[in-house]
């Protein structure tokens, strides 16, 4: 799943270590979910959407896979 937090971040100011200081996570939690190696819990999703204000919508992108 990929996301925009490292864009949101940013534009907050906020370090990785930061956001993973107000989140309860580590700079690195946020370094791979930002690089897409990590997806959050639901839990860390709805911090990072509440700390960078923004809904949880326009923070992750996700696209379904179908099979056919």
């Amino acid at each position: 799943m990929e996301n925009r937090i490292k864009e949101y971040r940013e534009k907050k100011g906020f370090s990785q270590g930061k956001l993973g200081d107000l989140c309860s996570v580590t700079r690195q939690t946020i370094n791979a979910i930002e690089n897409n190696k990590y997806d959050p819990s639901l839990e860390l999703a709805f911090n990072l959407s509440y700390f960078l204000g923004v809904s949880i919508d326009e923070l992750f992108i996700y696209e379904r896979n179908e099979k056919k």
